[in-house]
């Protein structure tokens, strides 16, 4: 049962008679920030007096008698300007959270009206090991995934992995004529990806050194362009002060892409092994890019080597999501869509939608300089071919609603034109979405990366997490007043349920459009909005049923019954009750921290009410085992609410 939702339908219908836009006024009815205001608050008659004309309180007062709450709410009231205060019926209270005793569902019910939602998530390139870069697209995804799923829309998670594109050319270019055949039988996914490093490393090198001059005249050409605009700019003008402010972010950008193809140049030539490389093979990056060709082109050795790679890398792949839990309903791979490149672009064409330019196969976008390439120059094509392939697939053959793309922010400018091509394509009625997140930052505020410049590894990381997991598990069984309850592969196995679960909740407690700085020490502090602060929760609750000694399912049959004899009791019913609202708000706007959020103000408000509320030395029988049932009740819903995010909780900590 969502509260908010029925306030907000009951609202809406009142509203209906004042506007165009209820549901847009209806949205206004939030719970309240400050308990004094009751347990919610609508805000709507403020703005829509203003829209139509009206006295604000006059037109909360007809909202407040329109409105049919009687047996939800004590009487509404109208407070100061036009604020309506919303307090919920205690004998409401009791018979709603009576309800979620046997529950499974804990108040979650099922939408009316299901959708077909496509999860695009993780999508890695399969012939490198999986790195942190991976991380954010992976949690999130998989987190959306479960929350769509719980609330009862058809959901299919799809990983289009990336396993067909320009890297594959570069891979086997660099077996071909770089590989160390020990290395490959030993570890064949990291020698792969060693190829794939240093086959981009030599052509980032020419292409660096041949854009380097080109790039040093541009500069001195800004730089005295901005040296006379400063010289003859009126403060007062605003257009010349921004003419200056332009010329001087594209004398700023300039200086960084002449740094960054310095440090390319420098890093090859003082490296006497990789300068005779480069030097030997100056045409490297075309190179590759024929073996890319012959590869869609069907050459027979490409095409076993290709089979040869892709079972060794899927199972590295594999392994990862296996220790994160991760579950795909599909994984199609580029190469899936292969077959069906042709046909697409031929389509766009007859269409008008795409046509040649400059000998490639283009589709313009009003709005966007950039055309949205789907055949390049030599016939080979491109991701956004793939993309559109996939697209028409998912709404062809999977019957999509809904297809959400949870891939990384720097994306952003791609999507807004495949979203924009998919519609002038004739696809209109399908939801496209890009779920978009920052980047994972190290110490130094920049993207993490090892001290040699590399994406660090994803397995590495996860085991640095639950390595001081251990640590802190080992710290706080030994400092336990009796003496230590856990053994060695107890330790191991909570080590690895907060390790993976710091980490997963770290990425998905932030805004997911902030970047945010990775510190294992902050992910598993056991105090603060972290899991295993929540995880630590969870395990108190637990604690005291235990030390009850009571039977959890038992009590749930037994007939006893929540009663509110405390405000800390009314408050942390109130806080159960709103589960499904928590969902319901993540799914909306497809942003996990809002789950998050709710379950750290949860188990703070299940701490103030264990503050005032005796549980085990409760004065009657009846209230210890009311006060018993809320306690079963706040670890079902953390427990629940965890488990919808990937994390798992134990009973023993």
């Amino acid at each position: 049962m969502n509260v908010l939702k029925q306030l907000r339908d009951q609202f809406e219908s009142a509203l209906n008679s004042y506007t165009d836009e209820a549901p847009h006024f209806a949205a206004m009815i939030k719970p309240a920030g400050d308990p004094k205001f009751g347990d919610y608050q609508a805000n709507c008659a403020m703005p829509l007096a203003e829209s139509i004309g009206k006295n604000r309180r006059e037109l909360a007062a007809e909202l407040v008698a329109s409105v049919d709450l009687d047996q939800l709410c004590q009487p509404l009231e109208v407070a100061g300007p036009g604020f309506i205060n919303l307090t919920l019926r205690d004998d409401w209270l009791e018979t709603a959270v009576n309800n979620l005793v046997n529950d499974k569902r804990l108040g979650v019910e099922p939408v009316a009206q299901p959708r077909n939602f496509i999860v695009d998530y993780s999508t890695p390139n399969v012939a490198k090991p999986m790195h942190v870069g991976h991380l954010r697209s992976t949690v999130i995804g998989a987190a959306l995934y479960r929350i769509l799923g719980c609330l009862g829309h058809n959901v299919v998670g799809d990983n289009h992995i990336g396993d067909w594109g320009t890297q594959f050319g570069m891979i086997i270019y660099g077996y071909k004529n770089f590989l160390d055949q020990s290395a490959y039988e030993e570890a064949p996914v990291l020698e792969l990806s060693r190829l794939y490093r240093l086959v981009n490393q030599l052509s980032d090198y020419h292409a660096a050194a041949a854009e380097l001059p080109q790039l040093r005249e541009t500069l001195t050409e800004r730089e005295d362009a901005l040296t006379a605009a400063q010289q003859d700019a009126d403060p007062k003008d605003k257009k010349a002060k921004k003419a200056v402010k332009q010329l001087n972010n594209q004398v700023v950008g300039l200086r960084d892409k002449i740094q960054a193809a310095e440090k390319k140049i420098a890093t090859v030539d003082g490296d006497a092994k990789l300068k005779a490389l480069a030097d030997a093979d100056p045409q490297i990056a075309t190179a590759a890019r024929n073996e890319t060709a012959k590869l869609h082109a069907g050459d027979a050795e490409n095409r076993a080597l290709w089979d040869q790679f892709i079972p060794l890398c899927l199972e590295a792949l594999q392994s990862v999501y296996d220790r994160l839990e991760i579950h795909f309903d599909k994984s199609l791979g580029e190469s899936f869509y292969q077959p069906m490149l042709a046909d697409v672009v031929a389509d766009l064409q007859a269409k008008g939608i795409a046509r040649e330019s400059e000998a490639a196969i283009c589709a313009f976008v009003e709005g966007f300089e950039a055309p949205f390439i789907v055949r390049k120059t030599d016939g080979a094509f491109t991701y956004a071919t793939t993309d559109l392939a996939t697209v028409k697939y998912r709404i062809e053959e999977l019957k999509a609603d809904s297809i959400i793309y949870v891939v990384d922010a720097r994306q952003g400018d791609h999507f807004k034109l495949l979203f924009e091509t998919v519609r002038k394509w004739g696809y209109t009625d399908v939801e496209l979405q890009h779920v978009s997140f920052g980047t994972v930052l190290g110490e130094d505020k920049r993207a993490i990366k090892t001290r040699s410049g590399d994406p660090i590894s994803l397995t590495w990381l996860l085991d640095e997490a639950v390595d001081e997991a251990y640590k802190i598990i080992s710290q706080n069984d030994d400092a336990k007043p009796n003496g230590a309850e856990l053994d060695d592969v107890e330790r191991q196995r909570i080590a690895e349920i907060v390790g993976l679960g710091g980490v997963k909740y770290a990425d998905l407690h932030h805004n997911r459009e902030s970047d945010y700085e990775f510190n294992l020490k902050k992910m598993l502090a056991t105090t603060g909005d972290t899991a295993t602060y929540m995880q630590y929760a969870y395990a108190r609750v637990c604690g005291i049923l235990r030390r009850a000694e009571v039977d959890r399912e038992s009590l749930r049959q037994s007939g006893a019954t929540i009663q509110l004899s405390h405000n800390a009791e009314r408050q942390l019913v109130l806080a159960l009750l709103r589960f499904p609202e928590a969902l319901a708000q993540a799914a909306a706007e497809y942003r996990p921290n809002y789950l998050t959020d709710y379950l750290f103000k949860t188990a703070g408000v299940f701490s103030g009410f264990y503050e005032h509320c005796p549980v085990a030395k409760a004065e009657t029988d009846e209230l210890r085992n009311s006060r018993l049932l809320l306690c079963d009740l706040t670890a079902r819903v953390i427990a629940q609410g965890l488990e919808l995010l990937g994390i798992h909780t134990s009973e023993r900590m």
